[in-house]
């Protein structure tokens, strides 16, 4: 497991979202109160990129068509139908700088 550096805090303020790439993945970091949290960006229902969603506290809704994730664990929170739940990462802030471990 590798720690990547995927930005600085200042790049992703509380109550927002960013895409970034990491590892060959397009992956989800997200500041819900000064915590962050990632999870994979590509929703698995239709394979919108979660980053042009919405959040609201901590859940993320796809743009597309309305399913929402906890961006806190990957889980499925609410759509119609089941479908897959998503990848969630660890993240480390050090010193200003944002880190995925994966």
């Amino acid at each position: 497991m590798g720690k990547i550096m995927v930005g600085k805090t200042s790049d992703i303020p509380a109550g927002k979202m960013q895409k970034v790439s990491a590892d060959g993945k397009e992956i989800l970091v997200v500041n819900v109160g000064d915590s962050y949290y990632a999870m994979d960006d590509t929703c698995s229902h239709a394979g919108a990129s979660l980053s042009e969603g919405k959040l609201e506290g901590s859940i993320v809704t796809c743009d597309w068509h309305g399913a929402k994730w906890d961006c806190k664990t990957g889980k499925l929170h609410a759509f119609p139908a089941k479908i897959r739940d998503l990848n969630s990462y660890k993240v480390v802030v050090e010193s200003g700088n944002v880190y995925l471990e994966l």
